[in-house]
Formats: C-alpha cells, structure tokens, sequence
C-alpha cells in the first residue's frame, strides 16, 4: 500500500472511533446502549420519589381519622393522622453548643424534595422531546397532589403542601427554563 491509501485508511478508523465515542454508530444512528434509560430519567420526573415515599408512609402508617373513646363515641380528629409519624424522630446529632439537633421523617422527605428538585431544574436545560413529556408528566403530579391535598387528611400536612409546591414550582420552572435554553439555542436574540 502507498502513503495515501493508509493515512486514508487510517483517517477512516479515527473517525469512526470519534462517532462511536459520540454515541454513533457507523450508519450515523444513535447506539443503543444507554439511550433507554437516557429517555427514561428524562422523562421520568425525580419529584414522584419523594411524593411516592410520602403517598406509602400515609396509606401504611397514617391511621384513621375517626377514632372511639371510652365511651363508645366516634370522635373525628381535626388534625391528620399521619402527624404524629411525621414528626417523629429521624436523625439526631450533637452539636458544639451543647444542644441535639433532630431531622424528622417529615423534614427528612422536605430535605428529599429539595434535592431532586435541584436536579429537575438541572435536567430542564435540554429542549428534547424528554424534556416536554417530563413537564407533562410534572404537571400530572402536580395536579395529583393537589387533588390529595384538598381532599385526603392525611395529606393535609405542611408537609405535604410544600411538596406539592415543590412539584408545581418544578412544572414552572421548568417551562421557563426550556423557553430560555430554547431561546439561547436557536439563536433568538433581542431586536
């Protein structure tokens, strides 16, 4: 082989090496490794985590809202059920100035949101078709949570409400956050 023939050759093994690191294969379709659970964290929004955990600690553990006295009495409580468990302790450290402090089940599932929160934002950036489904989806949960809270008692906690608000300020956010990057994408810029 003459010097042409192999830096050809050999310029053909760079670039099919660069679009299998790309993600390409040598037909220049995606590959398939990883692009399913790629669209399945895209669309999935991270917010159903803690709403879920919550949704199971208040249907197993919450108890019931009426309950009976001494005396045969049905009493109904003005408070949920799932309060007490809620407040429960869930870790408690020592701290320098003497005092303990405690993070509750509630608190601990408040700590939750906020994290997965701060990665929906994250993911919001991409304008893909994931993107949009993972805003419908949010605004399905939102909606959800919403109805539980105005209509089950033991989701009528400050708990609750602030997850709930969480997964609507996830829906907002992340709607603005797409028209922005959208924005800054296709290149539309102030006239």
């Amino acid at each position: 082989m003459d010097r042409e023939t192999k830096l050809a050759i050999s310029g053909a093994a760079i670039a099919r090496r660069d679009q299998k690191r790309r993600g390409h294969d040598a037909s220049g379709g995606r590959t398939r490794k990883g692009s399913f659970m790629r669209a399945i964290f895209g669309i999935f929004p991270l917010l159903v985590i803690p709403v879920a955990l919550y949704n199971l600690l208040a249907v197993g553990f919450g108890g019931s809202v009426e309950t009976a006295n001494e005396f045969g009495e049905i009493i109904r409580s003005d408070a949920a059920p799932i309060l007490g468990l809620l407040s429960d302790r869930f870790i408690g450290l020592p701290m320098i100035s003497g005092v303990e402090w405690v993070l509750t089940k509630g608190d601990a599932i408040v700590l939750l949101a906020v994290i997965f929160l701060f990665l929906e934002i994250l993911k919001s950036t991409s304008t893909g078709t994931a993107t949009i489904i993972n805003h419908a989806v949010s605004m399905i949960l939102f909606i959800v949570c919403l109805i539980q809270f105005l209509l089950l008692p033991n989701f009528a906690t400050s708990t609750f409400f602030i997850l709930m608000s969480m997964t609507l300020l996830d829906v907002l956010a992340g709607v603005v956050v797409t028209i922005v990057s959208a924005r800054r994408d296709f290149g539309v810029g102030d006239i």
